[in-house]
């Protein structure tokens, strides 16, 4: 089994976060960091602060220099997919090539509401989800990209300098509908990551994946399966490691421990212990 850990960029400060990613960075079992990319805070006081997800990533990318950082994940309907292609051509540069891509389809009514950003049907928006990866994968890859979409469009396009990674940093979609999220995953992604209950609600997921590996004749190995084990602060830290044990039995291959919103970097030391033996 693989482990990571995940920050809330909500109601924290940058010293906060910025110090429990140095310091895990410390820890070899983490073999990942990741925040979340929203404007508004999911918890608490809506009101409240949280911090911008990519130019907090580039600098924590600076900050750190083993461990490898993505965003979990980033919302395609926030950025132009040629924005953000060239946005993680230049923060996988800034990291060395420790840039995990995360991306997903958008879907906080609320802050696309109060921003005036677009957030399409549901249809429409996976559709320009599709074509958002692709782009991005053009762009990523090739010296001139051109794409021809119904809502991306590239003419002649360039993104340079390229990312460190070849053939382009690897891409996790997160999600969990059977039929575009994980069908995207088949298609496109390095690692799938799905917020679930239970291995006993993740296994029939996982199954539908294969399914659509088989369709397209990828084999499913090569997709990394991540989950989320949220630590609450007021349970024993041995629930949080049973239930990521619990996972790896049922086949999961990277656990990202969500760490509390109030952590600070010396919870890292008794969780890495804890998970040694499952590593």
């Amino acid at each position: 089994m693989r482990f990571a850990i995940k920050t809330r960029p909500e109601h924290t400060t940058w010293q906060q976060m910025r110090d429990v990613w140095i310091a895990a960075d410390e820890f070899e079992i983490f073999e990942s960091a990741w925040h979340w990319d929203h404007f508004y805070p999911l918890t608490g006081d809506m009101a409240g602060p949280n911090l911008e997800a990519w130019t907090t990533l580039a600098a924590l990318a600076q900050a750190t220099s083993r461990i490898r950082v993505g965003c979990q994940v980033t919302g395609m309907i926030y950025r132009h997919p040629a924005v953000l292609a060239n946005m993680a051509a230049t923060t996988d540069i800034i990291s060395g090539g420790r840039l995990e891509l995360g991306v997903g389809a958008g879907w906080n009514e609320m802050e696309t509401a109060a921003y005036g950003i677009e957030l399409p049907p549901l249809k429409e928006r996976f559709d320009r989800f599709d074509e958002g990866v692709e782009a991005m994968i053009a762009l990523l890859t090739q010296k001139v990209a051109n794409y021809d979409g119904r809502y991306v469009k590239l003419t002649d396009a360039y993104c340079e300098p390229k990312a460190v990674q070849t053939p382009h940093p690897p891409i996790t979609i997160g999600g969990k509908g059977p039929k575009r999220t994980l069908r995207a995953v088949a298609r496109w992604a390095q690692q799938w990551n799905v917020i679930v209950q239970s291995p006993q609600e993740w296994t029939p997921l996982k199954q539908v994946l294969v399914d659509h590996c088989d369709k397209l004749g990828r084999d499913v190995n090569e997709i990394t399966c991540s989950v989320n084990v949220r630590m609450d602060p007021d349970k024993p830290l041995d629930d949080a490691v049973a239930l990521a044990a619990a996972y790896g039995e049922a086949g999961v291959d990277l656990v990202i421990m969500n760490l509390p919103l109030d952590a600070s970097p010396s919870v890292l030391e008794p969780l890495a212990k804890a998970l040694a033996p499952l590593a």
